[in-house]
């Protein structure tokens, strides 16, 4: 497994301050029996009762030193 990134952390508590439930931390997909996807985090936010939910999946990478 692959370290999680410095800024890890702070991205999820902006997440979840910002309304959105983290699903997966991290977030595996496995879209054929060959390759597999890590992603760092899932989450999903009701926007409303007409537009339904909104998915997304976050990859956090920082250039520090």
């Amino acid at each position: 497994m692959s370290a999680k990134d410095i800024f890890h952390n702070t991205v999820r508590l902006a997440l979840e301050k910002d309304g959105w439930t983290i699903n997966s931390d991290p977030l595996y997909l496995k879209p054929s029996w060959r390759v597999k996807i890590k992603i760092d985090l899932s989450a999903e936010k009701l926007i409303s009762a007409d537009k339904g939910k909104s998915l997304i999946a976050v990859e956090i990478k920082s250039f520090v030193g």
